[in-house]
């Protein structure tokens, strides 16, 4: 049997990702959601993990200006993947997924996602990248088309996930699964620290 416990402070996930909605739903957090709706593609970095971090930053300072999140924790949250120093996103279309995934097998690349959090009470901020490296298996090419084709790798960066169906294309990584998935909660749990916000602070329900 659990009591219900109001969090200390409203949440808000400035992403439409499901994934990262579930992992922190599986955390005992429910955050809002409020989409940014920030171009990517007109921002830049010098370097992959930068790009990340610019994104995610982006990302928050753009729904922490919303009066609709006046109060709340705003959580932003970019990923790309590294691989021979470039910063993969989104593929832009089937081909270029194909393509990235015959440039991927047999190798092993670095998933990089940007986390900033906003106190829109007071104005602080956090924000930090992590890096899971990433063991890419060999899928024929029969296979990777059959994975295009499903349209899931149009929709992550880097054209693959942990939590669907080009799982069994990764061998194993090395590092935080949940920042391959789009969102590390020990790093969320570092920042949130540092702005002085317990992240049991935020838990929906305890055990009784």
């Amino acid at each position: 049997m659990t009591a219900a416990a109001a969090p200390s402070r409203r949440l808000v996930l400035a992403s439409q990702s499901p994934a990262r909605l579930k992992l922190l739903r599986q955390a005992g957090l429910a955050p809002e959601v409020i989409v940014s709706g920030v171009d990517e593609d007109a921002l830049g970095a010098p370097t992959p993990g930068q790009l990340a971090l610019v994104l995610a930053e982006a990302k928050a300072d753009a729904v922490a200006l919303r009066p609709e999140a006046a109060g709340a924790l705003v959580v932003g949250c970019d990923s790309v993947l590294e691989l021979d120093g470039e910063a993969l996103g989104k593929p832009a279309d089937a081909e270029d997924a194909i393509a990235r995934w015959k440039a991927m097998r047999g190798r092993a690349g670095v998933l990089l996602t940007g986390h900033c959090v906003i106190d829109t009470a007071n104005g602080r901020r956090a924000s930090a990248s992590a890096g899971t490296t990433v063991r890419f298996a060999e899928p024929s090419d029969d296979e990777i088309a059959a994975y295009v084709a499903s349209g899931e790798p149009l929709h992550v960066a880097g054209a693959f996930t942990l939590d669907g169906r080009s799982a069994p294309f990764v061998e194993g990584i090395d590092g935080d699964p949940g920042n391959v998935i789009g969102l590390s909660l020990p790093l969320l749990r570092r920042l949130l620290a540092r702005l002085e916000v317990p992240i049991t602070s935020l838990w929906t329900a305890r055990a009784a």
